[in-house]
Formats: structure tokens, sequence, C-alpha cells
């Protein structure tokens, strides 16, 4: 989750530092100062210490269990902007009761937050930092594609139905494919089985390469088309302007995809699907289709999303 973090720290005007809330997080980033605790739970304690202005975060972890809200301005910016999966509802349900400022990756989210977010928890539509660099990035025309599903035991995505549907569509083709599972299909099962199956089929598969970035900006700039389904990384793809394609057949069955790029299932993916796309873009139907869902979304793609949202944060420290 750092990804969010750095992406509006870089534009902080003043003193920042990160508390680790996790093992992983501790030595996570290179360029947010991190603040070294003993004991790891002790959130409020670790917020008291510091007396910080404000506080920015960007999940729900635990936020049933501290305090530190009611003493200090909470600023909550979105952890990977999904665009089907319910994350709005959840937001405010679980977080809510502790948010001053809600940041809104686009109006689709800003709309839900005024109407979900207690009336005096302020709401403003930023962008998604994260993604700035996506803006006006040159597409590499190399051939490359990324496989990026959203994880199956908490997003009910579509990597157990799809992930080797895909390495059969582009085993033997001159496209070099990107293998990326979600971490926590990585080292949760069933998607930790399915991931370790797929990493042995890779080893044998000279135009494959398991994505080990350990974040999807480096791997989105080298990609010409992403295949997703719902996950957060369509949103941050929308703003490369290049081909996307959406796997319909996830393991959710009280969600949708919505239709944003080309749809269709693992079984129906093939290497003349990417041609198409590759060579040609999207059909005109397509096209004006994820014209119109961009507007939907609502999101300011114009690559200063990480300056708004820090301009944000650092107004309720005045």
């Amino acid at each position: 989750m750092r990804k969010t973090f750095e992406a509006i720290d870089r534009h902080v005007d003043g003193d920042s530092a990160y508390v680790p809330v996790r093992p992983e997080a501790v030595g996570c980033s290179d360029s947010i100062p991190e603040i070294e605790v003993e004991e790891l739970s002790a959130i409020d304690r670790h917020v008291r210490r510091i007396d910080p202005d404000v506080v920015a975060y960007n999940h729900r972890f635990r936020i049933d269990e501290v305090e530190f809200h009611e003493e200090y301005p909470l600023v909550h910016v979105r952890h990977g902007a999904s665009v089907g999966r319910g994350e709005i509802d959840v937001t405010a349900a679980s977080a809510g009761h502790a948010i001053d400022v809600a940041l809104a990756p686009g109006d689709r989210w800003a709309n839900r937050y005024e109407t979900d977010l207690p009336a005096d928890a302020e709401v403003s539509v930023v962008g998604i930092p994260e993604a700035d660099d996506l803006v006006a990035a040159d597409p590499p025309r190399e051939k490359r594609v990324l496989y990026a599903p959203t994880n199956h035991n908490y997003g009910g995505g579509s990597y157990l139905n799809t992930a080797h549907d895909v390495l059969d569509a582009v085993e033997g083709t001159d496209y070099e494919l990107l293998f990326r599972p979600h971490p926590m299909d990585r080292k949760e099962e069933p998607g930790k089985s399915l991931t370790e199956e797929c990493r042995g089929r890779i080893a044998e598969m000279p135009n494959v390469a398991f994505d080990e970035n350990e974040t999807p900006k480096a791997s989105m700039l080298e990609s010409d088309v992403l295949i997703s389904d719902y996950s957060g990384i369509v949103s941050e793809w929308l703003h490369t302007e290049r081909p996307l394609v959406q796997f319909a057949d996830i393991a959710a069955e009280d969600n949708e995809v919505p239709e944003i790029g080309c749809v269709t299932t693992g079984a129906e993916f093939d290497a003349d699907l990417l041609d198409a796309l590759y060579e040609r873009g999207y059909s005109e139907t397509v096209a004006e289709r994820e014209a119109s869902f961009r507007e939907t979304l609502g999101i300011p793609m114009d690559g200063r999303a990480g300056e708004r949202a820090a301009a944000e944060v650092t107004a309720c420290a005045q």
C-alpha cells in the first residue's frame, strides 16, 4: 500500500513519516522516513508519541480498535480504486465514523461518500496519486501484455478461472506476458497453489515472466495491453489510454464486472484478440463505451492527483 503514500508524500511541504502497523510494512519505503516501533499493534500509543498535526490512512485496518482519530484529524485516501467490488460501502460502514476528510479518486466515489459518510466529513475529489506517472507516458509498442487480476479471497476476482487460459493463449506467440497475481494470491490458498502451478509453467515459457515489480506502476509503463477484471489496477490503467481486456468470469457471485474495455472470458480469450487490440485498438463501440465510463468515474487524469492530495493533507495541519 505504500504506493499511495509515496505518490502523495513527494508533494508534501513539511515533515512526514510513516508508522508500520504490520510486519510487512517495516522497511518498506525508501522515500518516506519510518518511525521505528517495538510493538506494531500499539497504534494509538505510537500516534500520541509522535503527536502529528494530521494522520493519513489509506485503508480500514483495525480502525474499530483505535481511538487516535478522536484527537487528531484523519484523512482517508483510498487504497485501490476498484470499479465493481463494493469497496465504497465497506469504507463508509467500517471507517466512516473516524474520517474527517475523505479524498475521493473521482466523482463516482465522492457522490457515494457524500451520501454515506457522516455529515461533518469533508469530501474532495483528487484523483489517483499513484497513477500520475502514467499520464501521457508513451506506450512501449513491444507487444508486451500485463496480466493482473484482482485477488480471489477478498475481491472474488477472475484469477482462479483464467490464469491457465492466459498462459495457454500466449504460449508460442511473439507476445511477452508479465504474469502478476495479486500479492494475497501468492501467499493464501487457494490462490497460492495456483500461483505455484503457474510459476512452474512460466519457467518453461521463454515469452512469459513472473512479474516481481514491487508495485504495478513500472509494469504498466512497460505494457501495451492490460488483462484484468474489476481490480483497482483498471482505474490506474485508464490513465494510459491503452487497451484493456476484462474477464467477466469472476468468482464473486454477487458482483458484476462493469464493462469498460474488451470484455471476454478466459475460455474465449486468445492471441487473435490480442492482435486486434495491439494493431488496431478498440472497436468504435468499445471506445465509446470506455469514454462513457471514464466520464461516469469522473477521475481527473491530469497527472496532478498527488499534488491535490498533498494539499488536502497539509491543509488539515494548519
